[in-house]
């Protein structure tokens, strides 16, 4: 595989769990939105590690890591908004953290995560 269909094969990925995070949004399905919004911003990040690197990215899920490996220029408002998401992951997949993620996604604080997600994921496609 060339190095710019890795590239393509993340950033379809990505794209396919931005609209995954989309859909659940509009079901009401908060707390798995936020983990395909996760799952969306790590996909494009990885993308962009391939892009800079032409290496397989780290197996990692911390997005603030993953970043800063890809050699992405982050603000420090930025980096605390990754910060933030990594718990979405976490939460996501660990029953004993579900909960936690399944009060703390509000519609209110989910549908402002899509919207910092959205700018976050713009700006990380804007570096393929």
């Amino acid at each position: 595989m060339t190095q710019k269909e890795a590239v393509d094969r993340w950033l379809a990925g990505a794209e396919d769990a931005w609209d995954t995070a989309q859909t659940l949004l509009k079901a009401k399905k908060y707390d798995h939105s936020l983990f395909f919004l996760h799952l969306a911003l790590e996909k494009i990040i990885k993308a962009v590690f391939i892009k800079n690197n032409d290496n397989h990215p780290p197996l990692i899920h911390y997005l603030d890591r993953l970043a800063e490996a890809a050699g992405i220029t982050l603000s420090l408002e930025q980096k605390l908004q990754l910060i933030e998401a990594n718990s979405f992951n976490t939460s996501g997949r660990y029953e004993d953290y579900k909960f936690k993620l399944y009060k703390k996604a509000t519609p209110e604080y989910t549908k402002k995560w899509h919207q910092t997600g959205r700018k976050l994921f713009d700006y990380f496609k804007g570096k393929l």
